[in-house]
């Protein structure tokens, strides 16, 4: 389960298509640089400006794209 302390590198390198999904939803464009691998989806968020509700709604929203990517890979 991806939650906030989920590291943001780690998350795209395992799910690349994340990238885009988090940048186009929540403009997270640190996905694709070097920060990311030592930010979580918190400090990423939090530098974004985002607070605490928003963070945990992305959480859930990762989880169901990563779930739907992962129904995608097994048809």
């Amino acid at each position: 389960m991806i939650t906030k302390d989920t590291n943001l590198g780690e998350l795209v390198d395992k799910y690349p298509a994340l990238a885009q999904f988090l940048y186009k939803e929540y403009g997270l464009h640190c996905v694709n640089c070097i920060a990311n691998a030592s930010d979580t989806l918190e400090t990423g968020m939090k530098l974004h400006g985002y607070g605490d509700n928003a963070i945990k709604d992305a959480a859930r929203a990762v989880n169901t794209f990563v779930s739907r990517l992962n129904q995608e890979a097994a048809l």
